[in-house]
C-alpha cells in the first residue's frame, strides 16, 4: 500500500511529512482534506489508532473562529461535515495511522 497523507496544502506539519518521505525516496499520495474528506468508514478505521477528539484541531483558526470551545457538538459529525477542522497531517499505511509530524513514528511506517 502506498503511504497516504491526508492534509491541507498550506499546513506546515503536512509539508514536513511530505518532505520527510521525499528525502527518503518514499512515494506518497497526498489527499487534500479540503477537496476530499475521508468517508465515515475511512474515519472509523482511523479511530482504531487514536481517540476521536485527537483528530479535532482545537488550536486551529477555524475552531476558534467558530467559537466551538463554547458549544456542544458531535465530534464525528463536525469533522465529516467540516474537514477543515481535522488536525493534520494524518498518515496512513498498511502498518497503521499516524497523526501529526512525528519523525520517530514515521521511520517505522
Amino acid at each position: 500500500m502506498i503511504i497516504q497523507i491526508f492534509g491541507k496544502k498550506n499546513c506546515n506539519e503536512t509539508k514536513k511529512v511530505q518532505r520527510f518521505f521525499k528525502e527518503r525516496g518514499i512515494k506518497t499520495q497526498f489527499i487534500d482534506l479540503l477537496e476530499k474528506a475521508p468517508s465515515k468508514k475511512e474515519f472509523e478505521n482511523f479511530l482504531k489508532y487514536y481517540d476521536l477528539n485527537d483528530f479535532l484541531d482545537i488550536e486551529g483558526k477555524e475552531y476558534k473562529k467558530r467559537n466551538l470551545e463554547y458549544m456542544v457538538y458531535d465530534t464525528m459529525d463536525l469533522l465529516l461535515e467540516s474537514p477543515i477542522l481535522f488536525k493534520t497531517p494524518i498518515i496512513r499505511s498498511d502498518k497503521g495511522v499516524i497523526l501529526g509530524y512525528n519523525p520517530e513514528k514515521l521511520k517505522n511506517i
